[in-house]
């Protein structure tokens, strides 16, 4: 790989090396299957098939949501997908999900199944289906998609750009890690100055658009995300900060941000989750052979 400095693009781009950095080995610029293997299925309605990254938790805390309402259709298993292994790349994930990305997830309760990819689709997929965290009003509907929207639009910015360069790139690059923080700051205030006039990203109303948002902005500002809280002066957010610490006492986003978690502390991961009770058991299961 060429020094940034002294790189010049050629005419058309051919994949002739990894890239480098933290992901090299699961990047490739085709799409479809690397192998032949077929998706686990649970006893629950609701298979999900995903890892405890921010987009994957969006839809465990939307789903113990759920559950937490009383939705007993909401029951799920959710299947751990090692993107690190390539197992997004098999013949079943491809199945459901063509762009291979979690999370993943597959409605088997009608009389045929129903694929949902995108975590933003599958929020709103959701929301319809069990008639929950999504204003029916039209004027609290839109302004809950407004953000949820935004943040789809938002993140990559923060992940695959500040996140990529400032922490996973194989080389520092001023001027990439200076753009994007300026973006993701930028992305913050947007975000403060919402919450310094509403409870909740859509106003009073608990939403999917706060579950969309917390595990990635959220995430930011409780210092779990590229390890650069300093960095970025996530203190100064205080609406932010206020509006995280007020997910954090929500049980079902506890728990939500558990599953499907192979990283931090033991006690705080459950690899798979087949059922409600599996939250009571996590901590000697992990003990006794959970990956850290």
């Amino acid at each position: 790989m060429a020094d940034s400095s002294d790189y010049t693009p050629s005419k058309v781009w051919t994949w002739t090396a990894p890239s480098g950095g933290t992901f090299a080995n699961i990047n490739r610029p085709i799409a479809g299957p690397t192998h032949d293997k077929q998706l686990p299925v649970g006893r629950h309605p609701l298979q999900l098939y995903s890892l405890g990254t921010p987009n994957g938790v969006k839809v465990t805390i939307m789903l113990e949501e759920l559950l937490a309402l009383g939705h007993t259709g909401a029951e799920y298993d959710a299947w751990l997908i090692k993107i690190g292994d390539g197992d997004q790349f098999s013949s079943g994930f491809v199945a459901v999900n063509p762009n291979s990305k979690i999370p993943a997830l597959l409605d088997r309760s009608g009389p045929s199944p129903i694929r949902v990819f995108e975590s933003g689709s599958i929020l709103l997929y959701l929301a319809e289906k069990f008639g929950a965290l999504l204003p029916e009003d039209i004027a609290g509907r839109t302004e809950a998609l407004n953000w949820l929207f935004w943040q789809m639009g938002s993140a990559p910015y923060l992940g695959g750009g500040f996140g990529h360069f400032y922490a996973y790139a194989p080389t520092k690059i001023e001027y990439a890690i200076d753009r994007f923080a300026m973006e993701v700051k930028r992305q913050l205030d947007v975000f403060d100055r919402r919450l310094a006039e509403s409870e909740y990203l859509s106003g009073s109303d608990y939403t999917i658009a706060d579950i969309a948002v917390f595990p990635w902005y959220g995430g930011l500002a409780k210092g779990w995300s590229y390890g650069a809280a300093e960095f970025l002066s996530v203190q100064d957010y205080k609406h932010v900060q206020r509006w995280a610490d007020a997910m954090l006492a929500r049980p079902a986003v506890r728990r939500g941000r558990m599953v499907n978690r192979v990283t931090g502390d033991p006690s705080e991961q459950l690899r798979e989750r087949h059922d409600a009770n599996d939250f009571d058991t996590r901590t000697q299961d992990n003990l006794d052979g959970g990956q850290s």
